[in-house]
């Protein structure tokens, strides 16, 4: 059977982390299964994990007042939802609902704030690729918004 530190060291955002910081950082981890449908966040809610996802989709959406949810992008394993939990007061900024059974490693916040004031490199390490990811995400709805405010074909709106 795999262990949380195999799936973490696995996971594409900390491939590469010396395997001592992946087993110090797995130990915050427990595998968590969501069905589609569920919430993995809410917004508002205090941001009490990190989910790397191993399998499947999910919506990050916000919501708009008299609109109901909208969707911002789609998440897919390999990826990083909840990053909240990083920056004071740790509250969810979006919801981020399954699309289809998803397989997340669900990393405890408290936990991975506590070991990374232990060790201030692995703190730094996650900081750059939670850095990377957010100008991955900044580029990805840059791309949205262009394609929401092009001129239609014929040049006119």
């Amino acid at each position: 059977m795999i262990t949380a530190a195999e799936l973490a060291a696995a996971h594409p955002f900390l491939a590469g982390l010396d395997p001592e910081r992946a087993a110090f950082l797995a130990g915050c981890a427990r595998l968590a299964r969501f069905r589609a449908g569920e919430f993995l966040t809410r917004e508002g809610q205090a941001a009490e994990s990190c989910f790397l996802l191993l399998e499947g989709r999910v919506s990050v959406e916000i919501h708009v007042p008299g609109g109901g949810a909208r969707p911002l992008l789609t998440a897919r394993g390999g990826e990083v939802v909840g990053w909240s939990w990083l920056v004071p007061p740790f509250r969810y900024r979006f919801d981020a609902r399954a699309l289809v059974p998803t397989r997340a490693l669900s990393l405890a916040a408290q936990c991975v704030r506590t070991k990374c004031e232990d060790d201030p490199r692995l703190g730094y390490l996650l900081l750059k690729r939670l850095a990377a990811a957010l100008l991955d995400r900044l580029q990805e709805a840059r791309l949205q918004l262009a394609d929401l405010y092009a001129a239609p074909a014929g040049g006119r709106r």
